[in-house]
């Protein structure tokens, strides 16, 4: 291609409104457009390095055996019904109605589209294993979209889809999924991690989510390089540092003592004294129109998605003002476990056992008990539903963990029997008896890879993109195109660098020199053939982006020195 016949809209600054270096540099590289907040348009470079990716993992995919479908992005209503998600799913999903006005919805994923085609299709174990994948368009209502291709309201996702006749089978092909992603991301050039991961909605026994370090990420990812532990923050478990100062001592009845006006934790302490540490935060919630008690050491905060696997709820909120004088007969800021309803399910995390006289509220507006005690003046069930945070100590080592920003790029689940079940997927087995296939599910987002690479590998001048995924490996750049000497050399370099294999561009265009290398780092093409008044010695000059690094380079030696460097580049 020749770069005065492409369209590329650079930018010499970037929009007021982008907020992460990958959307500056996208929007400054002429690579997309927003039309509107979480939809974008992808322009000419940005759509040839979402190919590539594209490429890399149809080949992984197809290498797995998995066969390569299409499904369509509407979905009638009935079949989310089906599996419970019409529901559950709530104001992410895009909804409409047809003519005759019947609920449809735009496709976020497509777990009760395989399993309806299965559904329709299977009849013997003998049809199993079966792995289907496609590569499509998916739409999320983002409340806030942001972060430029990060968090969009239409995206495009690798999604894979596993049938096995049982627990077994669907390990092998979770393997498979796992191996595949690990080569996907690596030939990506994306430095990432695999981490243990919540299912969330999904569902489902076991998920890994594959993300890249990044300060512009949205997940947190608890990690301890002692052990190689890692995981994400909803998921993740760690035990406590020792305490400071320990617990008063001795077989105590709790003790109500006034504390008007004091109604944090942070209140209560500097007012009687004791550290937050020794107290008890109490927090009344309602998870799926019951409630519930969440007891935690007052200096921790609550994990909201351990609180949902552990209770087994699909949504949990705060209850109101109203409800907690109801159940409590006091206002928020003076609740405790001591006393609580009969009926009120009570939920202690493991960071109280064994404590010993402890502060809490009374249930009674201004006043607080001191020497309260699990176990002894309260019930509860013992369960881990606290926030992991920087310096508790990994389980297996007990070093220090530490807390790290990443970008999801993919993810991978354990579906089980969730949806094979409720839409009543059945095969016969070898004996003629009906059994459920088992499930699971998996899922890549070709912009995260995009962005994260971006977020990793940029610099002052724009981006530097791994050379498998870039829109170009290699741009010849003749300093001045209306000297013939340098024209007919740079045509030379260029048909030579396509006929060798390699994806050029020519930049062909009568501007200043200064502009067309700066266009070339910003857009990120990874080597960078310059033509200049060298060529009358027999020399060029040959620049990596990654590095910055420069040298002139024989003429009748440049091509292969560049096919080398990029297949290192490759490995």
């Amino acid at each position: 291609m020749r770069w005065s016949q492409l369209f590329i809209p650079t930018l010499r600054e970037a929009p007021a409104d982008a907020e992460v270096v990958s959307h500056k540099l996208l929007l400054r590289a002429g690579y997309v457009r927003q039309l509107a907040a979480g939809f974008y348009c992808y322009l000419y470079l940005a759509k040839r390095s979402l190919n590539k990716i594209e490429a890399i993992i149809r080949e992984e995919m197809d290498a797995i055996g998995a066969q390569e479908i299409f499904l369509p992005e509407v979905h009638p209503a009935e079949i989310w019904q089906e599996s419970g998600r019409w529901d559950a799913i709530g104001a992410d999903m895009f909804r409409l109605k047809d003519r005759f006005g019947r609920d449809l919805c735009l496709g976020m994923t497509e777990e009760e589209v395989v399993t309806w085609l299965a559904r329709g299709e299977m009849r013997s174990y003998k049809q199993l294993p079966q792995i289907w994948y496609q590569i499509q368009a998916k739409f999320r209502d983002e409340v806030r979209p942001k972060s430029g291709l990060m968090r969009v309201r239409r995206f495009t996702m690798k999604d894979s889809y596993t049938f096995d006749i049982d627990a077994a089978g669907l390990d092998v092909s979770y393997n498979k999924h796992y191996d595949a992603y690990c080569r996907i991301f690596s030939r990506c050039g994306l430095e990432y991690m695999a981490i243990e991961a919540d299912s969330g909605a999904m569902g489902g026994s076991e998920s890994h989510e594959f993300v890249v370090p990044s300060d512009a990420g949205e997940d947190l990812v608890v990690e301890c390089a002692a052990s190689g532990y890692a995981a994400n923050a909803e998921k993740a478990v760690a035990n406590l540092p020792a305490l400071d100062q320990p617990d008063v001592e001795g077989d105590l009845s709790p003790e109500e003592f006034a504390t008007p006006d004091k109604k944090t934790i942070a209140e209560v302490a500097a007012f009687d004294g004791l550290p937050e540490t020794h107290h008890i935060k109490t927090l009344v919630l309602v998870a799926d129109g019951q409630p519930v008690m969440a007891l935690l050491r007052g200096d921790r905060q609550l994990n909201e998605t351990k609180l949902l696997a552990v209770l087994g709820a699909k949504e949990v909120r705060p209850a109101h003002p109203q409800e907690i004088a109801e159940w409590m007969g006091a206002d928020a800021g003076s609740l405790g476990p001591v006393g609580a309803p009969a009926k009120m399910r009570i939920l202690a995390d493991s960071a109280l056992e064994g404590r010993r006289n402890l502060v809490a509220g009374a249930n009674k507006t201004g006043f607080h008990l001191r020497n309260v005690t699990l176990g002894e003046d309260f019930q509860a069930e013992i369960v881990d539903i606290r926030e992991v945070e920087e310096g508790d100590l990994d389980v297996e080592s007990g070093q220090p963990v530490r807390l790290r920003k990443c970008i999801e790029v993919g993810h991978i689940f354990k579906l089980g029997y969730k949806y094979s079940e409720s839409m009543k997927l059945r095969v016969l087995d070898e004996n003629g008896k009906e059994i459920t296939p088992i499930m699971g599910s998996y899922g890549i987002g070709l912009e995260r890879i995009l962005t994260a690479a971006i977020e990793q590998n940029n610099d002052d001048a724009g981006m530097a993109l791994p050379a498998a995924i870039a829109p170009f490996e290699a741009v010849v750049t003749p300093i001045n195109w209306k000297v013939d000497e340098q024209r007919e050399a740079a045509e030379k370099f260029y048909t030579a660098l396509l006929e060798s294999g390699v994806d050029a561009v020519l930049d062909d265009r009568l501007e200043r020199p200064g502009v067309k290398l700066k266009d070339a780092d910003l857009a990120g093409i990874p080597f960078r053939i310059v033509v200049g008044k060298r060529i009358a010695e027999g020399y060029v000059e040959l620049a990596e982006r990654s590095t910055r690094q420069t040298g002139d380079v024989k003429i009748d030696e440049v091509v292969g020195l560049l096919r080398q460097k990029l297949a290192a580049a490759k490995a």
